[in-house]
């Protein structure tokens, strides 16, 4: 029987820094713009100038006093791996609500993610109201668990010892940034099945009833559920570093355990799988903006990290329906 996960939340609580700036041309025509934005690791603010090219002023419904056209823009700073990597998003081109709470800082800090009646065409185009029962998606459940306090990033920092290595199977699923937590939201409302990593590596054969299977951020994988996706004739690899290091889970116990990957047990492993296909390289890049879908042995791996890109990209979310 076909599953479809109802543990899907919309609010989000955001781990990355994200602002939103309103562009507003000045008279010597520059577009400078303050802004805060905190420094790794701790929460210091400090300021700093980011200035928009021209062409970014386009395409707006907005204007000011004097009929200039004004664009709002999302600053999202993501640190992935420790590096930080910035990325701007057109607030005004959305295709979903998006809605930001905001502090007293200014600083955003939880995003509620919904659908438009605005765009219920783009919905319409793209299966929303009969979306067939055949494509599947894999929520990363142990790469959520991976991401918890004391868990395997804090064994990579050398902050915990081995025992971090072992960490428990959440009991629901918490949408954040490392487990595709926008995407997730953005695909649970436009009707996609779904399943976790639980559900598939107790039951790899789940994944044969679907003609298609999504996989997002699934980093951190079992070796069952690794031989049951990379079997399967149709996969659209929808995130970068997928696929990464091999996990062992124990349901007695309700944990999972990092067994191979990721420089363990020694630093010169990387996939943990030795995996050919591994495009983990491409996870810096969250701007996406020359994304393209590239062949592999068994279906379509993205070259970039989509989740940001989604908000906006009316051709992305064409190509993830087809």
């Amino acid at each position: 029987m076909k599953k479809k996960s109802t543990l899907i939340s919309i609010i989000i609580g955001v781990i990355a820094a994200i602002v939103i700036i309103q562009y507003l041309p000045n008279s010597n025509n520059s577009d400078n713009v303050v802004i805060k934005k905190p420094t790794s690791g701790s929460n210091t603010e400090q300021i700093v100038s980011q200035t928009q090219p021209n062409s970014n002023l386009t395409n707006s419904n907005m204007t000011n006093s004097t009929q200039t056209p004004i664009k709002r823009w999302v600053q999202v700073t993501e640190y992935i791996e420790g590096r930080p990597e910035v990325t701007y998003l057109p607030y005004d081109d959305f295709v979903f609500k998006v809605d930001y709470k905001i502090n007293a800082q200014k600083e955003i800090t939880a995003v509620s993610i919904g659908l438009d009646p605005k765009f219920s065409d783009l919905y319409y185009q793209i299966g929303f109201f009969d979306r067939k029962a055949d494509t599947v998606v894999v929520y990363p459940l142990f790469t959520q668990a991976a991401y918890g306090e004391n868990g395997f990033y804090d064994y990579y920092k050398k902050t915990c010892d081995s025992k971090c290595l072992t960490v428990n199977i959440p009991a629901q699923v918490t949408p954040i940034y490392q487990a595709s937590g926008r995407t997730t939201v953005m695909l649970h409302l436009l009707h996609y099945d779904f399943v976790t990593d639980v559900d598939v590596d107790k039951n790899p054969k789940i994944l044969q009833e679907y003609k298609k299977v999504i996989v997002l951020h699934n980093e951190y994988v079992t070796q069952r559920e690794f031989d049951a996706i990379t079997n399967h004739p149709n996969v659209l690899y929808l995130f970068p570093n997928s696929m990464y290091a091999k996990v062992q889970a124990n349901y007695d116990n309700n944990t999972i355990t990092l067994i191979r990957g990721h420089g363990y047990p020694d630093s010169s492993v990387d996939n943990g799988f030795d995996w050919k296909f591994d495009n983990s390289d491409f996870e810096y890049d969250i701007k996406c903006d020359k994304w393209q879908f590239q062949s592999v042995d068994n279906g379509k791996m993205l070259n970039c990290y989509p989740a940001f890109r989604m908000y906006y990209d009316k051709s992305l979310l064409f190509a993830i329906a087809q």
